[in-house]
């Protein structure tokens, strides 16, 4: 079983920050990629950021430059440090992971249960 666990939500006031954060626990062998998506109401979910186990990154074009995406291999953990947010930022937050539970065992994404970030104008 793995479990993400999501942290660091919240309300901001437009042009702050916030950092999110998402811990995965459980039968881990490996994590391969790992990533960020959100989904605003009314909207589907879409891509935020994501990360190669190696580092490499990707961004949507709306938070380039102002969204960064990085994680911990020891920890298991990922983070996406939000800057100079804008109402249209305002969505609920899902991390994502591609977990190996074992050696003999395909890898799978995981989800993460969902943060809401709210940022007023």
């Amino acid at each position: 079983q793995v479990q993400l666990v999501e942290s660091g939500g919240g309300l901001v006031q437009a042009g702050g920050s916030l950092i999110l954060s998402c811990a995965v626990s459980g039968s881990i062998f490996s994590i391969n990629g790992m990533g960020w998506y959100r989904q605003a109401p009314g909207k589907q979910r879409e891509l935020v950021a994501d990360i190669t186990f190696g580092g490499s990154t990707n961004y949507a074009d709306s938070v380039k430059g102002r969204f960064t995406i990085s994680r911990d291999n020891a920890k298991n953990t990922e983070y996406l440090q939000m800057n100079s947010l804008k109402p249209e930022d305002t969505a609920v937050y899902y991390c994502s992971a591609v977990v190996k539970v074992s050696i003999w065992e395909r890898a799978q994404a995981y989800w993460g249960q969902g943060t809401q970030v709210t940022v007023s104008s």
